[in-house]
């Protein structure tokens, strides 16, 4: 990631992200990244927001919920593969092959999709919450990959937000924002994201009359 972000600020990226928002960034020093965290919650509290760069398989990205206004936006920038020269990912390999013929490639690249899933999911907290998720790498529109995604991902990734240009996708995510910030009610949810105490009760009978039909 350092390279990466040297790279954006000998490009004159950093200096026009930082005119818009304040900038934070994940680093291996544990004090560090505590600090950078707690300034972050504090300036998407105070209304200024900002944007907090983090490495997946890191403290960030696996450990720290971003829930409401604290994470409206993620990110992801490749995909995170693990390292494959660890003697333990090694053996691990070795064995899935001989006792379940699970072939290596399978097996990382479902890993590398948990880990993206786990990574974006950050945002994403509870019913009531919602959130952006921007996969910005074209393998992910892969059926190898996307299939190995959550399905709760996999249904919102329909071709019409496949393989958008910045400006198309700058427009899909204004519109979206405009429209989940309107207020909404408890009656508005009824039936969609809250049920009643009827439709559980329904829900719940259904599914025993289904067993039983199995049965």
């Amino acid at each position: 990631m350092e390279s990466i972000i040297s790279e954006w600020y000998n490009q004159g990226v950093v200096d026009q992200l930082q005119r818009h928002k304040l900038l934070f960034i994940e680093t291996q020093d544990s004090a560090e990244t505590s600090l950078a965290l707690v300034n972050y919650i504090k300036a998407c509290e105070n209304g200024r927001g900002a944007v907090l760069l983090s490495v997946a398989r890191g403290k960030v990205s696996e450990g720290v919920d971003f829930d409401h206004h604290l994470g409206r936006a993620v990110l992801m920038f490749g995909i995170p593969y693990v390292y494959t020269q660890s003697r333990i990912l090694k053996a691990r390999l070795e064995y899935l092959r001989d006792q379940f013929q699970i072939r290596e490639n399978d097996f990382l690249t479902f890993d590398a999709m948990r880990h993206a899933a786990q990574c974006v999911g950050r945002a994403i907290r509870g019913k009531t919450d919602y959130g952006i998720m921007v996969f910005a790498d074209k393998r992910f529109t892969r059926a190898d990959k996307r299939t190995k995604l959550p399905k709760w991902i996999q249904e919102h990734l329909n071709e019409s937000f496949c393989n958008l240009s910045t400006e198309e996708a700058i427009q899909i995510a204004k519109r979206w924002l405009r429209q989940m910030a309107q207020p909404f009610t408890r009656e508005d949810q009824l039936g969609l994201s809250l049920l009643t105490k009827e439709q559980l009760e329904k829900e719940e009978a259904s599914k025993i009359e289904r067993k039983a039909q199995q049965n």
